[in-house]
């Protein structure tokens, strides 16, 4: 993509914007080491060289670290490692300054998917074809193994899953508002409506701490039942994709001021997840995250 730095008129008569047509190119590769304030400093010194055009590495929000930019975690924002957009209209006016332009790389089916930082790809991974970013997407939902029908084949495991599952490699987190797993680095969420297994696990315990008509025991189970009566990750109307989204939202607000207020609460689902991650040496203690793995939109494999 070539970017103008000072528009320049069309040829006389004929009221057409003018092609610019770069004569000397310096690529930049930006990231938090070579940000924005330092290209600006730079372009002094290329305008001297005779360059008319710098060649830029994409400036969108990218995986944090990420030394090439081209593992794009938000196509609306702009990298924050390499400043703000007041950093980067400072470069632009350097470069109009000196009579340069930009010519940016961009490559848009290019994404970053690790350590959850990809809100679209969590998505798909939280909803399946459900998801409102099932399309963005080249996915086949009904391959040739059913097993794997509406779901994400991930093949990110380092050994078998029964192993890496019974070695606690796996593990289950609560967070304000909902739960996730991580394998070392990588982050993936867990569906709302298979949440409910985990909510539900300890709900006669908690009943009898709390008592049915305590306030936070009602909302508790309130929140239970919206997440059980979600539409299906199946359901690609839009008007029942956009009610997942709404309702997963809500609800997860409400499980998130429930933990912060109530400490019976999160004392409750922190003992839960504890059960969940089962105990090394004892095979029969991880059936419970795997029958939760097991109802995930992605399918987890070696």
């Amino acid at each position: 993509m070539t970017v103008d730095a000072e528009p320049s008129p069309g040829p006389a008569g004929r009221g057409e914007p003018a092609v610019r047509r770069p004569l000397a190119t310096y690529r930049l590769q930006l990231n938090a080491r070579f940000t924005f304030d330092d290209a600006r400093r730079l372009v002094p010194y290329l305008a001297d060289l005779g360059i008319s055009d710098v060649y830029a590495s994409p400036y969108l929000m990218a995986r944090a670290g990420s030394l090439h930019g081209y593992d794009i975690v938000d196509h609306g924002a702009l990298n924050p490692e390499l400043g703000s957009e007041a950093h980067y209209e400072a470069f632009v006016a350097a470069l109009r300054a000196h009579g340069m332009g930009q010519i940016l790389d961009v490559v848009p089916n290019h994404m970053g998917i690790a350590e959850g930082q990809n809100r679209w790809w969590n998505d798909v991974l939280e909803n399946g074809p459900g998801s409102a970013y099932a399309d963005f997407f080249d996915i086949d939902w009904e391959p040739v193994k059913r097993e794997i029908e509406n779901r994400v084949l991930l093949p990110i495991l380092g050994d078998q899953y029964g192993r890496v599952l019974e070695n606690q490699e796996l593990t289950l987190e609560l967070l304000d508002g909902g739960f996730r797993l991580r394998y070392y680095g990588a982050v993936l969420p867990i569906a709302p409506q298979s949440a409910t297994e985990i909510l539900g696990y300890r709900l006669e315990a908690l009943t009898t701490t709390l008592g049915e008509a305590h306030p936070d025991l009602q909302e508790y189970q309130s929140i239970l039942t919206g997440l059980r009566h979600l539409p299906g990750r199946t359901e690609t109307a839009p008007d029942r994709v956009r009610e997942r989204a709404r309702e997963t939202d809500v609800l997860r607000r409400r499980l998130s001021r429930l933990l912060e207020a109530s400490e019976p609460v999160r004392a409750s689902l922190e003992e839960t997840v504890g059960v969940f991650n089962g105990k090394r040496g004892d095979p029969r203690s991880f059936d419970l995250l795997h029958r939760l793995l097991d109802g995930q939109a992605y399918r987890l494999a070696h």
